[in-house]
């Protein structure tokens, strides 16, 4: 019986690889290309994948090493292929899949402790069911966040460029041709060429400037010093602060949801979080609030609320969790609660800046070209008086 559904599912998995293939790669598809983790090299999208379909083949009864050789087949690129290649040779000389995926480097400690959780309780199935819905979560508000900043990323570009062009190759040649009238000039013209001067003479400095202030960021982003004070710019901003603060309560709630149900203790849960969760107001408060806990006896609930990252909100609901020993699924429902939120406020911010942006490059191109035609106009009442 399992030789023959092997050969089912290898089957179904070859020709679903093969459809795949000649479909091609469609519009959507770039855009929704996902960024690689910086310590992992192993996109979300393929996790998610990865995860998925060893889920489905475990539960049909496939033992680890046939799935695994399964799994290779199915994916496209030759370097996922090794990888999965490498896991299943791990597996054969006798480590644990856990142990095998850490092994490789490829994937964070979040992950492997989740699994090697997973794996002692023999809950592993479920806990690579719920690792998937993790990445399947997480790229669906990656998504939406691309997808609602896009298009206005793009007409903001778009704008800032052709402002640029105007005034450094247009405006030059209307000063050049107003010079020879030797008339008085609208203040809104002078004003106009004034920029166009600046911007010329500055250009080179300016981008060079910027460029030297951005390399200066990539280099500092992973201090201390950096990630501190850039955050609590971020947090500071309107409407975007409280998204992005958002979006990483969910991933916090939907990560400590998934630790819990792999059977670990709540002091280790959040020493996992603390490691992946990548967002320094959040990490700072992990270590004080497991000590609140361990030394003081706290309850969560009361530890999280002497954080206004958390909110009051999420601290009341944990209470509550904490009340009924739920707290598994109150996470879930907080995560879920917050993921929800966010993927409205993209949705309206997206219908918000299209429109804004698109009044912003109207507004800025028609005043220079109202600022270059009006010493005309000028001229031309003078001539018919």
């Amino acid at each position: 019986m399992a030789g023959i559904d092997l050969k089912l599912v290898k089957a179904k998995t070859h020709a679903g690889t093969q459809k795949d293939r000649a479909a091609g790669p469609s519009i959507a598809d770039y855009l929704n290309k996902d960024i690689k983790f910086l310590d992992s090299g192993f996109p979300d999208k393929k996790k998610e994948q990865f995860y998925s379909e060893l889920t489905t083949l475990l539960s049909a009864g496939i033992d680890i090493q046939s799935a695994l050789e399964l799994l290779e087949e199915s994916f496209d690129k030759q370097k996922e292929k090794d990888l999965i290649a490498e896991i299943r040779k791990y597996v054969v000389e006798g480590a644990t899949f856990s142990e095998a995926l850490h092994k490789t480097g490829k994937i964070s400690d979040y992950e492997f402790y989740s699994l090697q959780i997973g794996e002692e309780a023999g809950q592993m199935i479920p806990t690579l069911e719920e690792m998937s819905k993790y990445f399947s979560r997480k790229l669906k508000l990656k998504r939406q966040m691309v997808s609602a900043l896009s298009y206005p990323s793009i007409v903001m570009t778009v704008s800032i460029g052709a402002i640029v062009f105007m005034l450094k190759m247009v405006v030059p040649m209307f000063e050049q041709l107003f010079k020879r009238f030797k008339g008085e000039l609208p203040p809104l013209t002078k004003a106009v060429i004034h920029l166009s001067k600046l911007i010329s003479v500055y250009f080179l400095p300016i981008l060079l400037i910027l460029t030297g202030v951005i390399i200066f960021f990539y280099l500092q982003r992973k201090r201390t010093w950096f990630r501190d004070y850039s955050t609590r710019i971020v947090l500071r901003l309107p409407i975007f602060g409280e998204m992005i603060r958002k979006i990483y309560i969910a991933r916090f709630c939907n990560s400590m949801a998934l630790l819990i149900s792999s059977k670990a203790n709540l002091t280790n849960a959040l020493e996992l979080v603390g490691k992946m969760i990548g967002f320094y107001p959040l990490e700072v408060t992990i270590e004080p609030i497991r000590k609140e806990i361990i030394y003081k006896g706290k309850p969560l609930h009361a530890a999280l609320s002497q954080y206004k990252i958390y909110g009051k909100r999420m601290s009341s609901l944990i209470k509550v969790g904490e009340e009924v020993n739920k707290l598994e699924d109150m996470f879930a429902r907080v995560g879920q609660q917050y993921t929800e939120e966010v993927e409205h406020q993209s949705e309206v911010l997206g219908s918000l800046l299209e429109p804004f942006m698109i009044i912003f490059l109207g507004l800025m191109v028609g005043v220079i070209i109202i600022a270059m035609y009006l010493p005309m106009f000028k001229l031309s009442s003078s001539f018919n008086y």
